[in-house]
């Protein structure tokens, strides 16, 4: 497995994240009821913001539950492929970084001894270019 293909995770996640701000954002923009003052005159007439939105709130809610069905397949792909790796050090690694989404410093951090972010990093990348 690649680098490309073990981050697949972490941008679905980011994704998911952005789409759930912006189903949040909609959602009080179609049911807050105050007025905007823009300065141009009044116009009388029925505004249904909740019907102009939902629509679009459905579609990015639909769009979500997918991404979330994504990100539960990579994750399973992931896991499979770390419970293939022999080696124990490695596989931390994978999972601290590629599931957990952490940074080498708090990877090094978790695995402790006399183990340096540098070299854990070096590590998983030539595990991951030799297999």
């Amino acid at each position: 497995m690649t680098k490309q293909e073990l981050s697949q995770l972490y941008y679905l996640n980011r994704e998911i994240e952005q789409m759930k701000k912006q189903i949040a954002e909609l959602e009080s923009v179609a049911t807050s009821t105050t007025q905007s003052i823009t300065g141009m005159p009044h116009v009388n007439g029925i505004s249904d913001k909740t019907g102009k939105y939902a629509a679009e709130i459905a579609d990015l809610k639909d769009l979500l539950e997918l991404n979330l069905k994504k990100c539960f397949y990579e994750l399973n792909r992931i896991n499979r492929y770390i419970n293939s790796v022999d080696d124990p050090l490695v596989r931390q690694i994978i999972m601290y970084r590629f599931v957990s989404g952490l940074g080498w410093s708090q990877i090094e951090c978790h695995i402790g001894g006399n183990n340096n972010a540098d070299s854990l990093r070096k590590k998983l990348y030539r595990f991951l270019k030799n297999n």
